[in-house]
C-alpha cells in the first residue's frame, strides 16, 4: 500500500498528467481556432458585401454609386482620426484591447439589469456590436441570440487583429439616415472627410451609435446627450442641454448621378471628375432655374472641361436628380438638342480656311432657297432687321442669321459635311444631307457633352484631343455622338482658329446684340463664347472658354416644352457666368492668355480689322459680295392672287424694270400688281448688266 502510494505521487506521472492536460487544452484551442474559421471568414465576407463600391474623385474624395443590401450607403473608412478612435473606445468598450470578443462582467450585469435586481446596466463589447450589425440581430435582442453573438465574437477575434475589427467597426456601424461607416456619415452630416473633424463632430457621431434613428447628428435627443457622451469619453469640449451643434444644414449631394449614365469600363473608378465643384455647380443650376419661375423651364445641364488636358471636371445634367418632375432623372447633358446658333464658329472656321476673312463683306438682306420640300425659305435675324453690308467680324460677333447662311453657301454644305463626320467624327441623329443650310440656323442635333468636346478646337487652336474621365485611362473616353478618337487630331489651321478666338473675345464688337452688360460680361478679358436659341425658345445655350477650362450650358425641358422667350443670354447666361466665376476663383485658373500671334491689323476701311500676315486685303474683302441685281422678288417665289396683291420690286440700283417684255419703270424701288394666274418674268437691265428671275403667281386658297 505504501509502495502504491509512492507511485501514485512520482514526479513523472506528475509530468504526464500535465503534458496531457497541454495537450488537451491546446488540441480543444486548436479545435476552436479551426472551428471558428468559417464564422470568421463569413462575417468578413458580410462586412465586405455592405461596402458599397467607392468611386474617387480628382481628388480623392470618395463617393457612392448605389445603396447596400440593406438601404444604405457606406464605404470603407479612411485615415479616421486616432482621437476619434480613442473617444469610441472609452464610450463604448473601456476593455476593448484586452478581452477575446465579449466581457463576461458586463455581460453578468446586462443579464442582472433583464432581471430588474440591478440599476446597473451591462453593454456589448465592440465586437459583439459589430457581430450583431453583421448578422443583422438589431432589432431582435433574445438571450439566444446575445450567447451567438459573443461565440462570433470570440471567432472573429480569433482571426482578426484588433486593428481589423476596429476598421470594421467603423465601416459597419450605422450613424443614422442611411449612413453607414464613419466615412459617408462624416460626409454626409458634416460634408467632411473623417480626418476633418473636430473633436465636438466627433462626439455627436458617437452619440448616435446608441440610437441612431434618434440620436443622429443635430437630433433633439442626439443633443440632449452630448454633455454625458463627452463626460464618459474624458472629452474636454463643453456641451450644455441647450447646446445646438453645428452642423451641415444639407445632406451632401451624390455626384454619382451622371456616372451612372456613362459606359465605364471600370467599377469602381478614379474619375477626373471634381465632386466639391460639381455639386457647386448643381446649386448655382438650380438656382438660376428656380428663380426663373415665369420662364417655363424646369431643367438644365452644364459640362465644365479642364484644358488643355480635355479632363472632365464637373458633369450636371440635372438640378435635382431626386426631384419628382418629368425628366428630372434624365441626364440632359448626354440628350441631343438642336444647338442654335452655336454651330456658326464651326461654319465660320471653314469659311477662313477658304479664304474669307473677318473683314470680308457679307450683305444681310433677304434671301430665298429652295429647300428640299420644295418650298421656299427666307431666313431671318433674331430681331427680323436686316443690316445690308456687314463684315464677318460683325455678323459672327452679334450672331445674324441670315450671313450665316450667306457663309455656309459659300463653304458648300457637301465639304461642310464632311468637315462635320470625318474631321470632328461627329455621328448625327439624321442624315446630315437632311439639315441643309438649315445647319446655320441652329437645326443641327448634338448633346451639350459632344458640343463642349467639339468647341475644346478653339481653346487648343484648331487640335482635338480626346476626352479623359478615367484617370487610369487617358484620353479613353467617347463622348455619345462622337467616333471614337484615336489621339489627338489636327482639325483646323490654327492661323483661322485664332481668327475665330478674336472674334468670340470682342464683347464690344457683339454690343448691338448683347449690350454693354449682361450675363456673358465678365471682369476678366480672356474668355471667349458663342451663344445659342433654338426655334421657338427650346433650348438655350451658351458655351464659353479661356485657354484653362471651358464651361457649356444649357437650358430648357425635357418634354421639349418652349421656354417663354429664355434666349441664349438670358437663360443659359445667367448660369454659364455663374459657373465661369466659380471657375476663375479656382485652381483651375492660370489666367492664361489667348494667342493671337499669327493675326495681322489692317486699317484699309478706317478701323482696325484682323486678318493674316500676306493677305490681299481686297480680295478677301470683296469675296462674298452678292453681285445681283434684283433683290426682290426672288427666281422661284410663288405669290397668291388676291384683290390687293402688290409685289415689291427691290434692285441694288436704279434699274430698267420689265414684266413679260414690258418696261414698267426706271427706278431702284417699285411696286407691280399682277392682273392674271401664271407664270411672270421680271427683268431689269442696268448699264453694266441685265438680270431676270420667274416668279408664279397662284390662286388664293
Amino acid at each position: 500500500m505504501r509502495r502504491f502510494r509512492k507511485i501514485q505521487n512520482h514526479p513523472s506521472l506528475r509530468n504526464t498528467r500535465g503534458r496531457t492536460f497541454f495537450y488537451l487544452l491546446a488540441g480543444g484551442f486548436l479545435l476552436l481556432y479551426l472551428g471558428t474559421a468559417g464564422i470568421a471568414a463569413s462575417l468578413k465576407a458580410t462586412y465586405e458585401g455592405l461596402q458599397t463600391a467607392p468611386w474617387q474623385d480628382r481628388n480623392g474624395v470618395s463617393f457612392s454609386l448605389a445603396l447596400n443590401e440593406r438601404g444604405n450607403l457606406a464605404s470603407p473608412p479612411e485615415s479616421v482620426p486616432p482621437l476619434f478612435e480613442t473617444l469610441l473606445v472609452r464610450k463604448e468598450d473601456r476593455f476593448f484591447y484586452y478581452h477575446l470578443g465579449f466581457n463576461p462582467l458586463s455581460m453578468v450585469r446586462g443579464l442582472l439589469a433583464k432581471m430588474h435586481l440591478t440599476d446597473a446596466n451591462g453593454s456589448s463589447t465592440i465586437t459583439q456590436q459589430l457581430v450583431k450589425i453583421l448578422l443583422e440581430n438589431e432589432q431582435d435582442r433574445t438571450v439566444v441570440n446575445k450567447l451567438k453573438e459573443s461565440f462570433y465574437a470570440v471567432a472573429l477575434e480569433l482571426h482578426a487583429s484588433k486593428r481589423e475589427i476596429l476598421t470594421m467597426y467603423e465601416g459597419a456601424a450605422y450613424f443614422g439616415r442611411s449612413r453607414q461607416g464613419i466615412t459617408e456619415a462624416s460626409l454626409y452630416f458634416f460634408t467632411k472627410k473623417p480626418s476633418e473633424l473636430g473633436e465636438s463632430e466627433m462626439l455627436q457621431l458617437i452619440t448616435a451609435l446608441g440610437s441612431p434613428s434618434s440620436r443622429f447628428p443635430g437630433s433633439a435627443r442626439g443633443t440632449e446627450l452630448l454633455p454625458s457622451v463627452a463626460s464618459a469619453t474624458g472629452s474636454d469640449v463643453s456641451f450644455s442641454t441647450t447646446t445646438t451643434p453645428v452642423i451641415s444644414a444639407q445632406p451632401r449631394q451624390e455626384s454619382s448621378f451622371e456616372m451612372k449614365t456613362l459606359d465605364l469600363s471600370c467599377d469602381p473608378c478614379d474619375v477626373t471628375i471634381d465632386t466639391t465643384l460639381t455639386e457647386k455647380i448643381r446649386d448655382a443650376l438650380r438656382y438660376r432655374i428656380e428663380a426663373a419661375t415665369d420662364a417655363n423651364v424646369t431643367t438644365g445641364a452644364v459640362v465644365v472641361l479642364k484644358l488643355p488636358e480635355n479632363e472632365l471636371l464637373a458633369m450636371v445634367g440635372s438640378p435635382n436628380p431626386k426631384g419628382a418632375h418629368s425628366g428630372a432623372q434624365i441626364n440632359m447633358a448626354l440628350e441631343p438638342r438642336p444647338i442654335g446658333s452655336t454651330a456658326k464658329p464651326f461654319i465660320y472656321v471653314n469659311a477662313f480656311s477658304k479664304g474669307a476673312r473677318p473683314y470680308t463683306l457679307v450683305d444681310d438682306e433677304e434671301y430665298s432657297y429652295k429647300i428640299g420640300t420644295g418650298f421656299a425659305f427666307y431666313p431671318k435675324n433674331f430681331d427680323g432687321k436686316f443690316r445690308g453690308e456687314v463684315t464677318l467680324h460683325n455678323a459672327l460677333s452679334n450672331s445674324l442669321n441670315v450671313p450665316a447662311v450667306k457663309v455656309l453657301e459659300y463653304v458648300g454644305l457637301p465639304p461642310f459635311y464632311r468637315f462635320l463626320s470625318d474631321s470632328l467624327g461627329f455621328i448625327a441623329k439624321q442624315p446630315l444631307e437632311r439639315y441643309e443650310l438649315g445647319i446655320a440656323l441652329g437645326a443641327l442635333e448634338m448633346d451639350l457633352l459632344t458640343l463642349s468636346h467639339f468647341f475644346t478646337v478653339f481653346p487648343a487652336e484648331g487640335m482635338l484631343r480626346p476626352l479623359t474621365l478615367e484617370k487610369a485611362k487617358v484620353g479613353d473616353f467617347t463622348t455619345p455622338m462622337e467616333q471614337k478618337l484615336q489621339g489627338e487630331k489636327r482639325i483646323a489651321d490654327g492661323r483661322y482658329v485664332q481668327l475665330i478666338n478674336k472674334i468670340l473675345s470682342d464683347r464690344e464688337m457683339a454690343v448691338e446684340q448683347f449690350g454693354l452688360r449682361s450675363n456673358l460680361t465678365l471682369p476678366y478679358k480672356n474668355y471667349a463664347l458663342k451663344t445659342g436659341t433654338s426655334g421657338n425658345y427650346h433650348d438655350s445655350w451658351t458655351i464659353g472658354y479661356t485657354p484653362d477650362f471651358l464651361v457649356g450650358v444649357w437650358l430648357g425641358n425635357s418634354d421639349n416644352t418652349a421656354m417663354r422667350e429664355l434666349t441664349g443670354q438670358n437663360g443659359a447666361g445667367a448660369v454659364w457666368q455663374d459657373v465661369m466665376m466659380l471657375m476663375y476663383a479656382s485652381e483651375y485658373n492660370h489666367d492664361t492668355p489667348f494667342r493671337f500671334n499669327r493675326l495681322k491689323e489692317f486699317s484699309n476701311s478706317g478701323s482696325i480689322e484682323y486678318g493674316l500676315a500676306g493677305d490681299d486685303y481686297d480680295a478677301p474683302r470683296n469675296l462674298m459680295k452678292n453681285s445681283s441685281l434684283i433683290l426682290s422678288p426672288h427666281d422661284g417665289d410663288t405669290i397668291e392672287l388676291t384683290g390687293k396683291t402688290i409685289i415689291p420690286l427691290v434692285a441694288r440700283e436704279a434699274v430698267d424694270w420689265f414684266v413679260d417684255g414690258k418696261f414698267l419703270t426706271h427706278a431702284k424701288e417699285a411696286n407691280f400688281s399682277p392682273l392674271a394666274l401664271g407664270k411672270i418674268k421680271i427683268e431689269v437691265k442696268s448699264t453694266s448688266k441685265n438680270q431676270s428671275v420667274h416668279i408664279t403667281v397662284t390662286e388664293s386658297q
